[in-house]
C-alpha cells in the first residue's frame, strides 16, 4: 500500500455518502450536510491513527469537526464574494504536482485514491478548496502585512538586549474560546472549562490529547501543535511567557480578545548564523522577440563568445550588445551575488564555472545568456542577514496574529443555525 501524505485528504468527501443527508448546520445562505461531517470525521480519525496519535472521543472528535467545517465553509463564502477563483488549468498542474510528490503519474495517484475508497472527483475539488482558501488568505491577510525598518530597529534592539544565540520554540496550544464582547455567562462557561483543563494538566494528562479534547485553537485536532517559532515569530500574545518556561512546562493562563489561552513549550533549540559564498560575476543577455527567434539569439552569442575566449573585453561587449539595460551599462556586471539570487538555471551555471572561465550559451526564462565569473568571496552578511531574518520574523508574527483575528472576526459575524437533534 503506497501510503498518501497528503493534508489535504482530511478535507476530502468520501464515496460512502448517506442515501438519505440532512442539515446539521446553516451557516449564512449554505448548509452543512451530516454527510459533509462524518466524511471529514472519518479522514481525521484515519489520518490520526496513522500519526499513531490519541483519537479523541466522539462527541469531542464531532464538535472540533463541525467547528472545522464551518471556518472553511465560512472562508469558502468570503472567497466567492471577493472573486478569487481557481481554474482547471492551476488546478491540474497541483494535482500533477501532487502525484509527483508521491512517485506517481496522475492516473497512478487517482487509482491509488480510489483503491482507498477516496472518490477521485471529489478529492479533486476538496484541493480546489484548499487552493482558494490558501489564495483567499494571502489576499485578506498575508499581503496587507506590512513590516517597517521601525519595526525592525526595535526587534534587533531588544534581541541585542536580551543577548544569546537566538532560540527556537516547539510550542503546542490550548485556546478556551470566548466572543470578543462575551456576556458574563459565556465568561462563566469558559472559565469552568479552562479549569477543567489545567485539573487534568495537573494530573498528569498528556498535553496533546487534553488539547485535541478542548482547544477550541485551528490545530485542536494536531495536540494544538504549532510547530517551531523563533523568538521573533512568536505571537506578541506569548511573546513574554514563552522564554521564561522551560521544556515541557505549560504557562499561566494569557487572557486574549479570543479567549484563555495556554501555552507548553515542548522543546527548544538554538540557531547559528554563517558567512556567505558570494559570486562577482557578468552576463550578456540577449532576448527574444518578432523579429529575433532563438536560434538567431543563440547563433549571435556564440560569435560573441568566441570574440571573448580570443582576448576581446567582455565588458565593452557587454555594454553593445546585451540586452539587460540595468547591468550593460556597468559593463555586464551583477554585482557580488549571494545564493538564491539568480534564478536556478543561471545559478546553476555560474556555481559551475571556475574564477576567470566563461560559460556555454545557454537560454533561461529571460532569453540566452553568457557568464564570465571573476571571483569568489566568503562575505559576513551579519547585519544584512539580521535584518532580513528579523523582517521575515516579524512578519510571520504578524499573519499568525491577523489571521485569528481575521478567522475569529469571521466567525464572530457570521450566522451560524445549529440543526441537530
Amino acid at each position: 500500500m503506497i501510503r498518501i501524505l497528503l493534508v489535504s485528504l482530511l478535507w476530502a468527501n468520501s464515496v460512502f455518502a448517506q442515501p438519505l443527508d440532512r442539515i446539521i448546520a446553516v451557516v449564512n445562505d449554505d448548509v452543512i450536510l451530516e454527510s459533509e461531517l462524518r466524511s471529514m470525521e472519518r479522514n481525521v480519525r484515519q489520518q490520526l491513527r496513522k500519526r499513531d496519535a490519541a483519537v479523541p472521543p466522539s462527541d469531542v472528535m464531532h464538535k472540533q469537526v463541525l467547528e472545522r467545517l464551518l471556518i472553511q465553509r465560512l472562508q469558502i463564502q468570503k472567497a466567492n464574494k471577493v472573486g478569487v477563483r481557481v481554474g482547471d488549468d492551476a488546478l491540474n498542474a497541483a494535482l500533477r504536482q501532487i502525484a509527483g510528490n508521491n512517485g506517481l503519474t496522475l492516473r497512478e495517484f487517482r487509482d491509488v485514491l480510489e483503491k482507498d475508497n477516496y472518490d477521485f472527483s471529489e478529492f479533486r475539488e476538496s484541493i480546489r478548496e484548499d487552493m482558494i482558501i490558501s489564495r483567499l488568505r494571502k489576499s485578506q491577510v498575508e499581503d496587507r502585512v506590512v513590516v517597517s525598518d521601525r519595526e525592525i530597529d526595535n526587534f534587533l534592539a531588544t534581541q541585542v538586549s536580551q543577548g544569546g544565540a537566538e532560540t527556537v520554540f516547539n510550542l503546542q496550544h490550548i485556546l478556551i474560546s470566548m466572543p470578543e464582547a462575551a456576556e458574563p455567562e459565556q465568561v462563566q462557561e469558559a472559565q469552568q472549562k479552562l479549569e477543567k483543563v489545567q485539573q487534568l494538566l495537573e494530573s498528569g494528562a498528556d498535553f496533546t490529547e487534553v488539547a485535541a479534547g478542548y482547544s477550541d485553537g485551528q490545530n485542536a485536532l494536531e495536540g494544538g501543535d504549532l510547530g517551531w517559532r523563533k523568538q521573533g515569530e512568536l505571537p506578541s500574545l506569548f511573546a513574554e511567557a514563552v522564554p521564561s518556561l522551560t521544556v515541557g512546562e505549560v504557562s499561566d493562563v494569557i487572557r486574549s480578545g479570543s479567549g484563555f489561552h495556554l501555552v507548553k513549550v515542548a522543546d527548544v533549540k538554538s540557531e547559528e548564523t554563517h558567512l556567505v559564498k558570494q559570486t562577482l560575476a557578468s552576463h550578456i543577455l540577449l532576448k527574444t522577440n518578432e523579429l529575433t527567434t532563438d536560434d538567431d539569439a543563440e547563433l549571435r552569442l556564440q560569435k560573441l563568445r568566441e570574440r571573448v575566449i580570443n582576448g576581446a573585453d567582455f565588458a565593452e561587449l557587454a555594454r553593445a550588445n546585451s540586452d539587460d539595460t540595468g547591468s550593460a551599462i556597468e559593463g555586464g556586471s551583477l554585482g557580488w551575488a549571494s545564493p538564491g539570487v539568480m534564478v536556478p538555471e543561471f545559478e546553476e551555471k555560474m556555481d559551475a564555472l571556475a574564477d576567470g572561465q566563461v560559460s556555454e550559451v545557454f537560454k533561461s526564462r529571460f532569453g540566452w545568456h553568457m557568464i564570465k565569473v571573476f571571483e569568489r568571496r566568503e562575505q559576513n552578511m551579519a547585519e544584512e542577514f539580521k535584518r532580513n531574518k528579523a523582517r521575515a520574523q516579524i512578519r510571520q508574527r504578524k499573519i499568525t496574529e491577523n489571521m485569528e483575528r481575521w478567522l475569529r472576526e469571521m466567525r464572530d459575524e457570521a450566522y451560524v443555525e445549529y440543526r441537530e437533534s
